[in-house]
């Protein structure tokens, strides 16, 4: 397959949902069968979350590079044209940063001040921010960044 294409992305995503879902249903499953809800994961949930992850991300990968890139790649130099939406997403997304940014340092001085950590609450916190930025690198690729598709001739000098 020589073109970017989207259909094995969105496949994985949706067989990430399915394991997901049934490590869901296992656990509901475990519940029903012992009289009450486990505290721990069983090895199934836990094999099944983690290929559902493999999945997800590898079907996240995939549909953000048919974004970027297209369906496929023309050699040569690419010159984005000038838009003010991506502009405004990206003042929008640069004032959500400084707002989550401000709202996990006050939360490090609340913590440290008053010995009570939520460490589930810094890690969303964080992820938030990460997400944030990735975002915001994916729209400076797609609409800000000059691109340049380099092709090599049959007689190319590398052995492939």
């Amino acid at each position: 397959m020589y073109r970017n294409d989207p259909v094995l992305p969105t496949f994985s995503l949706i067989l990430a949902l399915g394991l997901f879902y049934a490590a869901y249903l296992d656990g509901r499953l475990l519940a029903r069968l012992q009289g009450h809800t486990p505290m721990e994961l069983s090895v199934g949930q836990i094999g099944l979350m983690a290929f559902g992850a493999v999945l997800l991300l590898y079907g996240l990968m995939g549909l953000v590079s048919f974004w970027l890139e297209g369906v496929e790649l023309r050699p040569g130099r690419h010159f984005p044209a000038p838009s003010t939406a991506p502009m405004a997403v990206g003042v929008i997304l640069v004032l959500l940063l400084t707002a989550l940014s401000g709202f996990f340092a006050r939360l490090i001085v609340y913590s440290a001040q008053t010995g009570h950590n939520p460490t589930w609450l810094q890690g969303l916190i964080f992820g938030s921010i990460s997400l944030v930025v990735a975002a915001l690198f994916g729209i400076y690729k797609k609409f800000f960044g000059r691109d340049e598709a380099v092709t090599e001739d049959e007689k190319g000098e590398f052995p492939w």
